[in-house]
């Protein structure tokens, strides 16, 4: 069966089209308009992003893509309260693509009894609701996309945010460039015989570990967790160098016979030289332990360049891995369960 046919047959709700098209979320998302005067920069010592699943991980890469600019320490919170440490000098991002999900409401209130400084990020929804009732800024997330498909809207949108309350430097001649890139790439990815593809045929059959060093976390988790929803599988990350602290030793008696795992290595031209030394040993003694390394790097020449690359093609690979193996890309049936029954 041909791939066209896989798609056809498995993507039920056009996600092909939707990863394609994603750059236009990047064009739409920086139109964003923010209400400035509600928030003054000079009472702010601290920014929590609060969110979860697809939106928290828009905070995890924007902290990860902002990690030589920003000012003020950023904490992503996955948690129905925030840290104690928040009050009248924090910023408050609620970050919730659909605007229902139970742990942003909480972190809603709960930052509104701190009286922290709020801003609301959603389609719509109880947190659009709270924001509106309690006279917070709103910003209108674009809708019809599953959260984990909108990442060009969340976090670009968060990104615009930031360049908006002036906490960060003018951002639009990268923000260019990766609309530039995710175009090409869409077009690219799309075709036949395609390198994302090609990834996706190499891991049919086997559990993806995922590692990355410490400053490019949010791109292997964000992936892990791709393959996790996309593709209906149990994938793993870690990071180097803590990883060489305590995982390394299990390899010592790993039998590829026992756990059919295929590593993933993601790798960038920066990365400090003791960092390179030790992915270079650490890969040596996993191929003595029979597992196959498949190593992934951008060669764009910006480093938030390179960061998006990395993401939007994990997005791809873990799109055809779900329809390689016969998987709807889009179903969430334990999440939506889950839902259910806490409700």
């Amino acid at each position: 069966m041909k791939t066209e046919e896989f798609i056809k047959k498995y993507d039920v709700q056009n996600q092909f089209k939707v990863l394609i098209e994603t750059y236009k979320q990047i064009e739409e998302a920086w139109k964003t308009a923010v209400e400035q005067d509600k928030i003054s920069n000079d009472e702010l010592n601290n920014i929590i992003i609060s969110g979860m699943g697809g939106s928290a991980i828009s905070g995890d890469l924007l902290k990860c893509f902002l990690s030589d600019e920003l000012k003020i320490p950023v904490v992503v919170n996955r948690d129905y309260f925030l840290p104690n440490f928040a009050d009248s000098k924090t910023l408050v991002i609620i970050s919730s693509y659909s605007g229902n999900t139970e742990e942003s409401i909480s972190s809603l209130q709960d930052a509104l009894k701190k009286k922290c400084n709020i801003i609301a990020v959603s389609t719509g929804g109880k947190i659009k609701e709270l924001a509106n009732k309690n006279n917070l800024p709103w910003i209108k997330l674009q809708e019809g996309f599953q959260p984990r498909y909108s990442l060009g809207a969340s976090f670009f949108t968060l990104l615009k945010l930031l360049q908006s309350l002036k906490l960060i430097s003018k951002q639009d001649d990268i923000v260019n460039k990766i609309i530039s890139l995710w175009k090409e790439k869409g077009i690219e990815y799309s075709k036949e015989n395609n390198t994302a593809l090609t990834y996706a045929e190499q891991l049919t059959g086997f559990i993806p570990l995922i590692y990355a060093s410490a400053e490019f976390e949010p791109v292997a988790y964000r992936m892990k967790c791709q393959f996790n929803e996309n593709s209906k599988l149990h994938a793993f990350y870690n990071i180097i160098p803590e990883l060489n602290h305590n995982e390394i030793i299990g390899w010592e008696t790993f039998l590829d016979k026992q756990i059919n795992l295929k590593l993933i290595s993601i790798l960038d031209k920066d990365y400090h030289p003791q960092i390179l030394k030790r992915f270079e040993i650490t890969s040596e003694l996993i191929r003595t332990a029979g597992t196959e390394i498949i190593s992934l790097k951008s060669n764009e020449e910006n480093i938030k360049v390179r960061i998006m690359d990395l993401i939007y093609l994990g997005d791809w690979i873990t799109f055809y891995s779900a329809v390689l193996r016969g998987f709807d890309p889009s179903e969430i049936d334990n999440i939506n369960t889950l839902k259910h029954r806490l409700a």
